[in-house]
């Protein structure tokens, strides 16, 4: 018979004995905040620790580099308490951050139901999480953390109420439904095949984003009506893309990436399309094809292509990305504001 462990609560003082000094770098550290990221399903970015927000200082204060959106993070190595909850709440105003994350040892049920209750009120500026951490081991094996996620944004409640308002008084047209739909079933197709990509929240628009791993950069999915390789409304086409969106260095960047084109056209398996036309403040590299959406019998080879070109960009990108040093070609440019 097969001799099996036994999981040890270790205690989070006996690794961290101080938030500050301990914990919050240790948690600011790439392969742990991926970590973090995993049970949040956000690709998180830090951009400070302890920053300073009038007469406080957030422990960390992240980008969630799909949206770019500011995701604050404040740590607690024990019982929630009012302190925390009020200075998460000034943080949030004092840096227009619009996702929180409080992370504690043990939430009480008021902190719970408060965080809870400010998801039910919030939009799309703000959204809250709560997290308690523990730390635990097998016998004589490393120690290991985990997240437990206890309170976090209703979003599919939240965007069923809203579409299903929209619907009820023909706001949400015909159009929009048929995007939210096919995003929809690309979102679950992507979630249930093991895929590294992590889907956005479902939107009625044309396009939906994935994170490529750095703030001012994104992948993007593209279902359109309108064929821009033949320049025509006769059929439509379906694109993914990696967009290089940061107005103050986007065209650098590109200009940095594309001189390596021949490799990583190479490793990507076929030609890419270099467009600069889009837009004088953005940049963006893709592959398309043409594609019927109103189609629906055909979503599911359309989803299975979106996805593998995703992936293959996402490979060939995103440590190219991850690695730009634009100060050796853009003094000043070189972090992502």
């Amino acid at each position: 018979m097969t001799q099996l462990g036994r999981l040890t609560r270790v205690p989070l003082r006996a690794v961290w004995q101080n938030e500050g000094v301990h914990f919050t770098p240790w948690l600011a550290q790439p392969e742990n905040m991926r970590l973090l990221g995993d049970a949040l399903k956000l690709d998180l970015e830090v951009e400070a620790q302890e920053k300073e927000v009038g007469p406080f200082r957030a422990d960390i204060l992240c980008k969630d580099t799909a949206t770019d959106r500011w995701v604050l993070i404040e740590n607690q190595l024990e019982r929630t308490d009012h302190g925390h909850l009020g200075q998460l709440l000034t943080y949030a105003a004092g840096l227009e951050a619009v996702v929180l994350v409080w992370i504690a040892e043990r939430f009480t049920d008021e902190h719970r139901a408060a965080l809870d209750f400010l998801n039910e009120l919030g939009n799309e500026r703000l959204r809250c999480f709560g997290l308690e951490i523990e730390l635990w081991r097998i016998g004589d094996s490393a120690i290991a953390p985990k997240f437990n996620i206890v309170s976090e944004p209703n979003d599919w409640s939240r965007t069923v109420s809203s579409l299903a308002t929209q619907a009820a008084a023909g706001i949400l047209s015909p159009t929009k439904q048929l995007q939210l739909e096919y995003w929809t079933e690309l979102s679950r197709s992507i979630s249930t095949s093991g895929s590294f990509l992590r889907p956005q929240k479902p939107l009625p628009q044309h396009w939906t984003v994935f994170a490529v791993g750095r703030s001012g950069f994104h992948l993007a999915a593209v279902a359109s009506t309108y064929s821009s390789d033949a320049e025509s409304y006769s059929d439509g086409e379906i694109r993914a893309e990696v967009v290089f969106a940061h107005s103050a260095y986007a065209k650098t960047a590109f200009e940095v990436i594309q001189s390596d084109q021949d490799r990583i056209e190479a490793e990507f398996g076929s030609p890419l399309v270099w467009d600069t036309s889009e837009s004088k403040l953005s940049r963006k590299v893709l592959v398309r094809r043409p594609a019927r959406i109103s189609d629906r019998q055909q979503w599911a080879e359309q989803h299975s292509w979106l996805q593998t070109q995703l992936e293959n960009l996402h490979r060939a990108f995103s440590q190219r990305i991850k690695q730009l040093d634009l100060s050796v070609h853009a003094p000043g440019l070189n972090s992502v504001e």
